[in-house]
């Protein structure tokens, strides 16, 4: 069973307007390591992926846009079983890097982050307080 994802913040704002070079080769790295679905593909206005897990949906755009200067936040029910699911997946991670992050208001976040090849950056985290 597939790791619970709750939300999904778009660092620019907008998850579903994230800027990759190809979104073929990019989705093919969502689908394969991260566990995303294809819901749908389109050509109008740039080429898109609409890329989908139980709860949350994030979209890859050919735009023009840096995809090293986006990303997204996803909340989990459990940073540890996404962990898990990515390493079993093929992605080469390193259990040291869950930490404990303070946010602003106060809370505690278990978090790892991953680059995909891309170069987009995505925030995995777990509200632990």
């Amino acid at each position: 069973m597939a790791a619970k994802f709750l939300n999904a913040w778009g660092y620019q704002g907008d998850a579903m307007k994230l800027p990759v070079a190809d979104v073929d080769t990019s989705a093919t790295f969502y689908t394969e390591r991260m566990g995303f679905t294809i819901e749908s593909r389109s050509e109008v206005p740039h080429k898109t992926v609409i890329l989908a897990r139980p709860d949350v949906r994030i979209a890859i755009n050919e735009n023009g846009g840096d995809p090293e200067q986006d990303g997204v936040a996803f909340q989990v029910e459990d940073v540890q079983a996404v962990f898990d699911e990515f390493r079993t997946n093929g992605l080469d991670l390193d259990p040291t890097k869950i930490k404990i992050e303070q946010r602003e208001d106060g809370s505690e976040w278990r978090v790892f982050f991953v680059v995909a090849p891309d170069g987009l950056c995505f925030w995995i985290g777990e509200k632990v307080t």
